[in-house]
């Protein structure tokens, strides 16, 4: 793949979390023509589906409903997707969990990358998703780190130093989260929401992250400065940027 196309990689804990967290970049992405791969780590089968063991579904079933959710999802979005099946509730962080990934970096060749913040006390698998993205990142770099196969990468395979985004987890304040990147999200919002409606098992989360929107999107608009004219209704979508910005020129 070219240096300059734009690859976007989303590293989701659960099959949802993309959607809520993320929708609205990877719209964005993909309404500008790029690519945005979405890898969930597990289908959130066990922590995030409790509406379907209620209704006295197996556990394969629903993983199966998990996973239509979460396509539907990711193609109202125009991205593409993919599934490790890792289990949740808890997302166990193991060696084998982390080649697959290093395997994704090294096919996908993302130029930025969303995942979980580090921080969240009230749900153990999203830190453990985003330090497993961190670090397969840094292995994905490295020629000499093998890929889950046992073959060795080669020049074209390694990647370069993707900048990574901590999107915004569902309890910001108790999760001490202070975005320093506002993303306006008001062309994509209408993607982003049809992505939410495909998971009706978490339909209380629809308005939730429809209000966050609307208020990430006043905060877009302060911080833009008088002379961007950005719509009265402006969406957005916060981040924590985690690696150093490197540029030539202030703006």
């Amino acid at each position: 793949m070219s240096e300059t196309t734009a690859s976007l990689l989303v590293v989701s804990a659960h099959a949802g979390d993309f959607v809520w967290r993320a929708g609205g970049a990877v719209a964005s992405a993909t309404q500008r023509g790029e690519r945005a791969t979405i890898v969930c780590l597990s289908y959130g089968e066990r922590g995030e589906s409790a509406s379907q063991w209620l209704a006295g579904k197996s556990l394969d079933e629903i993983k199966a409903i998990r996973r239509a959710e979460a396509e539907a999802a990711a193609s109202a979005l125009g991205a593409e997707i993919e599934f490790l099946d890792l289990g949740d509730y808890p997302l166990r962080e193991t060696p084998e969990a982390v080649a697959k990934l290093v395997d994704v970096y090294r096919r996908v060749q993302p130029t930025v990358v969303l995942t979980h913040p580090l921080a969240d006390p009230y749900n153990g698998d999203h830190p453990a998703a985003a330090r497993m993205a961190l670090e397969a990142r840094v292995l994905a770099q490295a020629i000499g780190v093998a890929n889950s196969d046992g073959s060795f990468p080669t020049k074209d395979d390694i990647i370069g130093a993707p900048p990574v985004y901590f999107f915004e987890p569902h309890q910001s304040e108790q999760s001490d989260f202070k975005p320093n990147v506002l993303l306006d999200i008001t062309e994509a919002f209408p993607l982003k929401r049809a992505a939410m409606e495909c998971l009706p098992a978490q339909k209380h989360m629809w308005s939730y992250y429809t209000d966050l929107a609307v208020r990430r999107g006043v905060q877009v608009k302060r911080n833009a400065g008088p002379n961007l004219g950005l719509p009265h209704d402006t969406m957005g979508e916060a981040y924590v940027r985690y690696y150093p910005q490197v540029t030539a020129e202030l703006s």
